[in-house]
């Protein structure tokens, strides 16, 4: 075999690239992993791990200044922006070198540059052509910046790569945009002491979630000023000018950021030459194959799932189908409805499956409980009597499956796996109430939530 030849090139070293690479090359497949940037793509160097480092940080902060209620008295709470920066590049880079070791350890070999689609199995990287049995193409998502007035070379403008840099903490910060990127970001900055504005254009902020429990986190979140059902008209610097209705409005910032989302990176590697199919993202069927022989797609290229662990799991689908091709016909494909998402904002919010909001609009009848996080010990006694939180389960009245799980509150992300977990095996509330959930835990309030359920 030649050094330009491969079982399996990848084009992308986010998390699902890094891992499809992983995975095929323990399996002993000759595997290319081509970057053009950074190991890890955007979620390890400037998504997920960074935003979470700094939001820890915050929510040290927080808890510093509230300790007095738990018998500390912490005196002299500041912020270190300084410290918590190094922290923060520490963490990556230390992630970043563990990626790299990864995939030695595995046999891959890791070529840097950009990577262009000639042809199904053929791939150029900065003059030189590779060929492959298979491709997999990990391209990743670019934020979204829309052509509004004022962005172009606006010094004050930043996306989520910038937010993440800043020389200091803004005393006035402008989000444009109430999805995750914007909630979390508002997050951070407002419990660091930024006054905090997020404009959105929809009725309420993050629109995937359920809409009773996006009206109780944004309730939670005090600090922040929430405009919402507004249209941004331009930017003049730090000012944002919007409208809502017929109401002109504008607010004056330090710092503005876009966060009105993120688009697949499905432009400039030859997607369209090479004749992918192409809506919105790179068209895959549910074992990540595309319309051409041998060439698969995962992660957020394809524009299904833009999230990290989607990514991963659309990794190991699409390398065990390379690797067997009756994989299908065991279960290796991919069940969008249970993957689970989590936003990182104080508090947590978390959830997966069908939300109530969801079921109304589609005329649909569901049985929903719902009860607050404060039916846990563990709950009050590490956050208190006032915090939010809550859990609320939707289930089928006639098959009684559960059909969606949702938590608010500290904690959430870290429990949502069980709950995805109940979907993926198409539990019925009963059989969840038959689960046994460890004492005392925040997650004992998904059992509570299956036996409030009223069948």
């Amino acid at each position: 075999m030649s050094d330009t030849h491969f079982d399996v090139i990848v084009l992308g070293a986010g998390p699902g690239g890094y891992l499809a690479a992983e995975r095929l090359g323990h399996a002993g497949k000759k595997v290319a992993l081509v970057e053009e940037q950074y190991l890890g793509g955007t979620c390890l160097n400037v998504g997920c791990i960074p935003t979470k480092t700094l939001l820890n940080g915050a929510k040290n902060y927080l808890h510093a200044k509230e300790a007095s209620q738990f018998g500390v008295d912490a005196q002299g709470v500041a912020v270190n922006w300084t410290q918590m920066q190094a922290w923060k590049d520490q963490v990556v880079g230390g992630l970043v070198a563990g990626v790299a070791a990864t995939e030695r350890k595995a046999g891959v070999t890791v070529i840097n540059g950009r990577g262009h689609l000639d042809a199904p199995g053929r791939v150029t990287v900065e003059g030189t052509t590779y060929t492959s049995d298979h491709v997999i193409i990990a391209t990743g998502s670019v934020p979204a910046m829309p052509p509004l007035p004022g962005t172009q070379d606006n010094p004050a403008l930043v996306d989520s790569t910038g937010i993440l840099s800043l020389p200091e903490v803004p005393a006035r910060l402008a989000i444009i945009g109430g999805g995750v990127i914007g909630v979390e970001f508002a997050s951070l900055y407002s419990t660091l002491g930024s006054q905090v504005t997020v404009i959105e254009m929809a009725p309420e902020i993050l629109p995937f979630m359920d809409d009773d429990l996006a009206a109780k986190a944004r309730a939670a979140m005090k600090d922040v000023t929430f405009e919402l059902g507004c249209r941004v008209e331009s930017l003049d610097g730090g000012t944002v000018h919007y409208s809502k209705g017929e109401e002109k409005l504008s607010v004056e910032a330090d710092v503005v950021l876009m966060a009105v989302g993120r688009r697949p990176a499905t432009e400039g590697w030859g997607a369209q030459e090479a004749g992918l199919e192409i809506n919105r993202g790179v068209v895959v069927d549910d074992t990540m194959r595309t319309n051409l022989p041998n060439v698969w797609a995962i992660g957020d290229v394809t524009g299904r799932s833009l999230l990290a662990h989607a990514a991963y799991r659309m990794a190991e689908i699409a390398s065990a189908n390379i690797l067997d091709p009756s994989a299908k016909k065991r279960g290796e494909v991919m069940r969008w409805h249970t993957v689970p998402w989590a936003v990182f904002s104080i508090p947590e919010a978390a959830g997966v499956g069908l939300t109530e909001s969801a079921a109304k609009r589609e005329g649909r009848e569901v049985l929903v409980a719902k009860v607050p996080a404060l039916m846990s010990g563990r709950f009050i006694a590490e956050n208190g009597f006032k915090a939010p939180g809550e859990a609320k389960i939707l289930v089928d009245p006639k098959t009684h499956q559960v059909l969606g799980i949702h938590v608010l509150g500290a904690y959430a992300a870290e429990m949502i796996w069980g709950a995805q977990a109940v979907l993926e095996m198409e539990l019925t509330v009963e059989d969840l109430r038959q689960v046994v959930f460890p004492h005392p835990t925040v997650s004992e309030v998904i059992r509570e939530a299956a036996w409030a359920v009223k069948l």
